[in-house]
């Protein structure tokens, strides 16, 4: 495994390796983690955010969400973060129609990586992790246990005692990862959280957090611009039009479960970077997949 994320947490009981690309049924998974039945999203001002969106998704598949912007991808995440309501459609979590209420519902978990690292600048690397655990009201000892666990998977134990100004911008979007971990999710969400980064940065993250949810049983929905990105994450990508924001096209990626710079360069690999570009092409078209 990488060396960013050790195996410093226990893996959830009775976690099915993922099979190939991290198929559900590989998973002997049925029933939707998350489902959207056409799901819309009006802002005040007239912008039609989401329209008809149908979109399921299974316990332990990683899903990229990848479109243009303004295409809907953070709006429909925030959605299904309970951040968000839609404006007409149901969405349902573990098979109910609300999230669980609290930080440690046992296999129902959510947590959220946003496009900045969104750190408190006056404290310290592990009481920005442990925020999360502290408005939950979790016992000090046990909190400051999931943290220094957390911390040292995104490969950050000794940096506990520093301050945001004092890491790099891939530290901080690390310490971020970590606050989301304590939390021992079940469900990431993630807001394109290593746009910003450069090439190597963002490559090295991308090849620890494949690693992450091939370890830790995770379901991962991740918003990304970069069909590269996509294609290397994910057992499944999703391609959203934009003006409105809707899905029109649900690519299954059958890659190897251990991905690395091989696969980066493999005829698959490009054969599914050329399909989804194609998908992009459509989506800047304006193509409307009811009329096909």
């Amino acid at each position: 495994m990488s060396a960013l994320f050790r195996s410093a947490m226990p893996a959830p009981a009775a976690t099915a390796a993922p099979g190939a690309g991290g198929s559900p049924a590989a998973r002997g998974q049925d029933e939707p983690l998350l489902f959207a039945n056409q799901v819309e999203k009006t802002y005040a001002n007239g912008t039609v955010a989401l329209e008809r969106v149908k979109l399921s998704i299974r316990p332990g598949e990683f899903v990229s969400l990848l479109g243009p912007s303004g295409c809907g991808k953070s709006t429909l995440l925030k959605l299904f973060a309970g951040l968000e309501a839609p404006s007409a459609g149901h969405l349902r979590w573990w098979g109910g129609p609300a999230l669980p209420a609290a930080i440690g519902t046992p296999g129902r978990t959510l947590a959220m990586v946003f496009q900045e690292a969104t750190l408190m600048p006056w404290a310290r690397v592990a009481d920005n992790a442990r925020l999360p655990l502290d408005l939950a009201r979790m016992p000090r000892a046990e909190a400051d246990e999931r943290v220094r666990r957390a911390l040292a998977l995104v490969g950050l134990g000794r940096f506990a005692a520093a301050y945001p100004r004092e890491l790099s911008g891939g530290m901080q979007m690390r310490v971020s990862i970590a606050r989301a971990l304590a939390t021992n999710p079940d469900l990431l969400l993630m807001d394109e959280p290593f746009g910003a980064l450069d090439e190597f940065t963002r490559n090295k993250l991308d090849a620890d957090l494949r690693a992450l949810w091939a370890e830790r049983g995770l379901t991962v929905v991740f918003v990304t611009h970069s069909i590269y990105e996509a294609v290397y994450l994910s057992s499944r990508v999703v391609v959203m039009a934009a003006r409105p924001g809707r899905v029109i096209g649900d690519v299954a990626i059958a890659g190897p479960d251990v991905r690395d710079e091989a696969f980066r360069v493999s005829p698959a690999f490009m054969q599914y970077c050329a399909q989804l570009s194609a998908l992009l092409t459509q989506a800047n078209t304006g193509f409307d997949p009811d009329a096909h």
